[in-house]
């Protein structure tokens, strides 16, 4: 075999064995991560029923959709799972009754949505909430695929009169029992799997807030407080957090759905214009950012907490 083609194997070679020993080690750091965090077969109470019955008016009809952080894995009581803290939430905005249903599923992934939709059209929602992706990303499932998916559920429900926001994909490099350099990579896909579905959800009809890290800073400054007992999903006060960031974006939608005008308050920073490309990619760098469609253009919103 002539020398430079001894060379070119010998490399190729050499690629081989450090891509597989690279992939070797970020499969074992996957499993030790997956061994921390653990898993209880324990669920939270239904929190499906009526929050603020003592307000005037009808009730706005309201739809959860996603995985375990829509669900609210690990709750103990039904108050304090999203769906109830939404509820309860959105009650205290729009000043009538709010009738929550929630199908979320724990361990949901992208393509489990088709099916959740189907048990949740009958509720005949004003505004759907989804919040998906993070078993996509875990899982090693196509990004592309998971979007699509995504893309369908929205569109299912925008057609039957439904107004939907999407939590995207929170940023999995803020989980501690994830290790470096699993971590990085981590965010690095968590990060991109919430850019991909701004596009997709934005283009598709409905708003979307970037969980991120959900709270950005706080997840990492006050881990202990904000991460419930498995160190992976929030706790309590990680759940009213991610509430609190998507709570104005579903009164708005519920606005706009009864061609209301939108009441911008103090603590939210002016709406910017820019290709939905560019607002993707600036809201999967900054928690709490709400994009939505604007024309041809996509309207960004920084709301400061």
């Amino acid at each position: 075999m002539p020398a430079t083609r001894k060379v070119a194997a010998v490399s190729t070679l050499g690629a081989v064995t450090f891509v597989g020993a690279g992939f070797g080690f970020l499969f074992g750091e996957t499993v030790l991560a997956r061994r921390l965090i653990g898993v209880t077969d324990e669920r939270p109470p239904s929190p499906d029923g009526l929050y603020g019955d003592d307000l005037p008016g009808e009730p706005t009809r309201l739809l959860v959709l996603g995985d375990s952080v829509a669900v609210g894995y690990g709750m103990r009581t039904r108050l304090t799972t999203p769906p109830a803290v939404l509820g309860y939430g959105l009650a205290q905005v729009l000043h009538n009754p709010v009738d929550v249903r929630s199908v979320a599923v724990v361990g949901a992934e992208s393509s489990d949505l088709a099916e959740q939709v189907d048990r949740g059209l009958d509720h005949q929602a004003d505004v759907a909430v989804i919040v998906i992706g993070g078993n996509d990303v875990t899982h090693l499932k196509s990004q592309k695929r998971a979007v699509e998916d995504l893309q369908i559920a929205i569109t299912r429900l925008t057609q039957a009169g439904t107004r939907v926001v999407v939590g995207t994909c929170p940023d999995l490099g803020t989980v501690r029992p994830i290790m470096e350099p699993l971590r990085s990579v981590a965010r690095l896909s968590s990060r991109r799997m919430a850019r991909l579905q701004t596009v997709g959800a934005v283009e598709s009809g409905a708003r979307t807030v970037s969980l991120g890290s959900l709270l950005g800073p706080m997840f990492i400054e006050h881990h202990d407080l904000m991460f419930g007992d498995d160190r992976f999903h929030p706790s309590a006060s990680g759940y009213a957090g991610m509430a609190s960031a998507v709570l104005p974006a579903i009164a708005d939608a519920v606005h706009e759905l009864r061609s209301e005008p939108l009441e911008p308050t103090p603590r939210e920073e002016s709406e910017e214009m820019m290709p939905v490309d560019e607002a993707a990619a600036i809201a999967s760098q900054q928690s709490g950012t709400e994009v939505r469609r604007a024309g041809r253009w996509a309207g960004v919103l920084r709301r400061l907490r």
